[in-house]
Order: C-alpha cells, then structure tokens, then sequence
C-alpha cells in the first residue's frame, strides 16, 4: 500500500516502528514520535494519535507487466527475492473512509470481476484476465454514467455501452466510451483475520 507522506500540508519522515499492531507494520514519525498504523495509515500512539495519511492507487505486478504498460518508466535496481505470501491467502480491501471492504482472492479470482457500491461510490474490483496474479480497483462512475463490467478475452467489457477497456489501466478501446479512462482507487492486501482485527465494522464480500 502507499499512502502520501504528508500531513496538513507538511511532508512527514517515518522509520520502522518494529512492533506490529493487528499483525501489521507500525511506523514512527521523525517529528513527534507518534506510532502509527500501516493498514490504517494512522497514529495509534503518541501526539499525533488519531491523525490518519491519505491512501494513494497502487498496483502489485511483475517487471515486465509494469514496463508493457509504462515502457519510460525507470527503477532503483536492487537485489530481490521471493515472497513468502500467496495471494489466495489475502483479501483485497477498499477503504473509502465511510465504509471498508474485504474480498477473498480465491472468490474474487473465480468471479474476474465484482462490481460493487462502497461508500456511495460503484466501484469495480478487477482481476486481469491475462494475470491472474495482478489485480486493480476502479471507479465505475464516468462523468453521468456508471458502467457495469465483465471481463472477456478482449479485457473489461461495459454490459451497458459495450465498451471494451483495458484491464490494467481502465482506458477505453473500442465502444462508445473509447478514450475515456476509469479512475483508479486505493486498494492493499491483507490477512482476512487481520482484516477482522483491524476493521471489525468492516464488510466482507461476498
């Protein structure tokens, strides 16, 4: 996950913390000392408690996907190795503030997409059907529009225009909405019993 390393306006310099809360990473900031809470993006502890960073759209995917699709882009070149994770482990959760939603990997992967309302906001969240390793979350919502998806060999498709988008990056290819591009909303993996600890008002789809 990624959030922005600013609060009210200030930039904000975090270290590991080393504790884990809910079974997750706990940060320090630079300036107060404040604890804070990597899934939640908030200060559990010290003078900054409560304050929360803002989530930011990111992606999990390999090398050679990212630079299909961004072929300018340049990377900090560093030895990697493999994870220990299983993506059919974890859920893929949507936190809008007003409501939280966790959807099982397993079931979301055999659905290839779930269109849904979270937080008064229809929202698509899309396995690529060319990576089932590499999942996205979508705004449905294209100026007075709302589109209802389904995923095919060709991409997204919109059951109501016929609009087929592209799975990675939501622009618009063929179809009445072509050009156009679905924006793309923050969204992480966790534990679903993490998910419990941490977001016990929390929905789980389905």
């Amino acid at each position: 996950m990624v959030h922005r390393r600013e609060l009210h306006g200030r930039p904000v310099g975090f270290g590991i913390q080393g504790d884990l809360y809910g079974n997750a990473m706990t940060w320090w900031d630079h300036d107060t000392g404040s604890v804070w809470s990597q899934p939640l993006g908030e200060a559990i502890l010290g003078p900054l408690r409560g304050e929360r960073l803002e989530l930011l759209a990111s992606t999990l995917t390999t090398w050679d996907a990212w630079q299909a699709t961004y072929p300018e882009t340049l990377a900090l070149d560093v030895p990697g190795w493999a994870t220990g994770f299983r993506l059919n482990d974890m859920a893929v959760v949507v936190d809008l503030g007003a409501e939280t939603v966790a959807y099982g990997y397993p079931a979301l992967r055999r659905a290839g997409v779930v269109n849904d309302v979270v937080a008064a906001l229809e929202i698509a969240v899309v396995v690529d059907p060319e990576d089932p390793d590499r999942w996205v979350v979508f705004s449905r919502r294209l100026d007075d529009s709302v589109v209802v998806l389904k995923t095919t060999p060709e991409g997204l498709v919109d059951t109501v225009s016929g609009t087929v988008f592209d799975a990675t990056v939501g622009t618009g290819r063929s179809g009445s909405l072509s050009g156009q591009a679905l924006d793309r909303l923050p969204a992480f993996t966790m534990f679903p019993e993490d998910y419990a600890a941490l977001f016990p008002d929390g929905r789980t789809w389905p």
